[in-house]
């Protein structure tokens, strides 16, 4: 231990000699850290968006046939056990929603965007809805209000605008804000005024429900189940979103791994270079240490020491600087679930940031193990030659 801490301490002291090389090194490891995180944040920001949005006590009905739901079908599902009820009754709010074409601000393309259709329930099934400027729409118009990240993504929906969709005509009269769930992607308006701008009759595609407690999801369930009324699914909101963003967020994780592999091979090869030619400026040091009687494994600790530190401080800035540039940027992405824009912001986590340190110092041991092994193998007389 004593020969050990000696020679990594003598290493470190060298190490400014090599401070070129050295910071290549590093700046490599940084960079495929930094993609690493950067990536994978889009895919966490994506999967958050969709499952922090979800409730364990909200359960969602979908269609089970092609047909939507009947207006029919929306009272049976109101009247079954497990709903909470107010004086005013069942808390439910019968919903469908189209996909709209409208303009993103950055990008200059379109995008497809929903505009859901809810019933007088429907903002208070979602926890954090609020109106954050101008008003709620009112019933029976061609009024809409809009999620605040909508209205940020995409063009033509401020407040006050006059947009045209299909053939008809609409006013935006609010922003609203749900605590960043996805909702804020979407513009709202009345369930009916919806029907009827799209020729929709009175179907409708799914229907949202607040339990009386998440534990009466089960008898919720089977009540539809057993009732040949209603042909329908039943999800926690919770499991519906989970479901949703399984698709997108799996494709950004194996997109993400796949870049992350190819530069690491790049950052690799740059750390096995600074490695090789430090243990080639250090032949003459090293076969000295070996005549004084300093064992194999010192050397090869000493040379891992000094990767792992260049791959500890690549992955330190690599991941800072992931944080600074990726961290609550706001983007949106296509969701394959429903085909629609879900409007979302880049989310850094510790986590994320653990895994890209990890993935650095793992290319850092890697790429110091080779010549760790050649200095330890160095011939003494060999090295000696050189002085």
């Amino acid at each position: 231990m004593r020969q050990l801490l000696a020679i990594i301490l003598l290493n470190l002291r060298n190490l400014p000699a090599r401070a070129a090389a050295s910071i290549v090194a590093a700046v490599g490891i940084g960079g495929v850290v930094l993609v690493l995180v950067g990536v994978l944040s889009m895919s966490e920001g994506f999967r958050s968006v969709l499952q922090y949005s979800g409730r364990d006590d909200v359960a969602v009905v979908l269609r089970g046939g092609s047909n939507g739901l009947s207006l029919q079908q929306t009272r049976v599902i109101s009247d079954a056990p497990g709903v909470r009820r107010t004086a005013s009754g069942a808390l439910t709010s019968p919903e469908l929603y189209v996909v709209i074409d409208i303009p993103t601000v950055n990008m200059g393309t379109n995008a497809n965007v929903p505009l859901r259709g809810v019933g007088p329930n429907g903002p208070a099934l979602r926890q954090g809805f609020r109106i954050a400027s101008g008003r709620m729409f009112r019933p029976g118009s061609y009024e809409v209000i809009v999620g605040r990240s909508a209205a940020r993504q995409f063009r033509g929906l401020q407040l006050g605008a006059r947009p045209r969709w299909g053939t008809t005509s609409w006013q935006v009269v609010g922003i609203f804000e749900d605590s960043g769930s996805v909702a804020q992607g979407e513009l709202w308006t009345d369930s009916i005024v919806l029907q009827n701008a799209y020729n929709r009759g009175t179907s409708f595609q799914s229907l949202r429900a607040q339990l009386q407690s998440a534990g009466a999801l089960a008898a919720f369930r089977n009540a539809l189940a057993a009732d040949p009324r209603v042909n329908a699914k039943v999800f926690s909101e919770r499991d519906y979103y989970t479901e949703q963003s399984r698709i997108m967020t799996s494709l950004i994780d194996t997109v993400g791994s796949v870049i992350a592999i190819l530069m690491g091979l790049g950052a690799l090869f740059a750390a096995v270079n600074t490695m090789y030619n430090s243990v080639a400026g250090r032949t003459r040091e090293i076969a000295t240490l070996r005549a004084l009687g300093f064992g194999a494994l010192p050397v090869i600790s000493s040379v891992l020491v000094e990767a792992m530190l260049l791959g500890l401080a690549g992955g330190l800035c690599g991941c800072a600087a992931a944080w600074l540039v990726f961290n609550g940027m706001q983007t949106s992405a296509m969701n394959f679930a429903s085909f629609s824009q879900i409007s979302f912001a880049f989310r850094v986590t510790p986590a994320l940031m653990a895994q890209g340190l990890v993935y650095g110092l793992l290319l850092a041991f890697i790429g110091g193990l080779l010549p760790a092994l050649r200095a330890a193998r160095l011939p003494i007389v060999s090295g000696l030659r050189a002085l």
